[in-house]
């Protein structure tokens, strides 16, 4: 008992000290430093607004264009389906433009599967700019905490 009693008060101490160190800046001698980080921290704050906008702005346009392959590649196939139809007892001028409009048919679907995987990226993209952004604003948080306790003190 004696042997671990004295580990884990020096345990105890250690780690009771690291939170109370655990603020950067403590007195008016740090407040250039504070304020040079501060404004870096903003900046980089504006410059992920301005990037998720402009990611947000992207996923609508990558919506609409689901929005309309969906409807592309569903009339090219019904468009290929007909002509496939009509080439099964049809001549061969027939059955090369049931494959021209299967063709197409298939190019549209492959244009919608792009567009799909394009609005999945930038979602992905959108959470990793949040992620960015909040970390950040906690950041920033910080250093107000840390100006305010040293304002207090003067």
């Amino acid at each position: 008992m004696k042997k671990f009693l004295a580990p884990a008060l020096c345990l105890f101490f250690f780690f009771s000290g690291v939170s109370a160190n655990a603020q950067k800046y403590k007195n008016a001698a740090d407040t250039g430093k504070l304020n040079l980080e501060y404004v870096k921290v903003s900046n980089d704050i504006a410059e992920l607004i301005v990037e998720n906008t402009t990611a947000t702005d992207k996923l609508t346009e990558y919506q609409r264009k689901v929005t309309s392959g969906k409807s592309d590649a569903g009339d090219a196939a019904i468009s290929s389906m007909d002509q496939a139809a009509k080439a099964t007892n049809g001549s061969v001028s027939e059955a090369k433009e049931a494959k021209e409009k299967a063709n197409t048919a298939y190019n549209e679907a492959k244009d919608l599967r792009d567009a799909q995987k394009d609005v999945e990226k930038q979602e992905k993209r959108i959470e990793k700019i949040n992620a960015k952004l909040a970390k950040k604003q906690k950041r920033l948080q910080q250093l107000t905490d840390m100006r305010n306790s040293i304002f207090s003190k003067l």
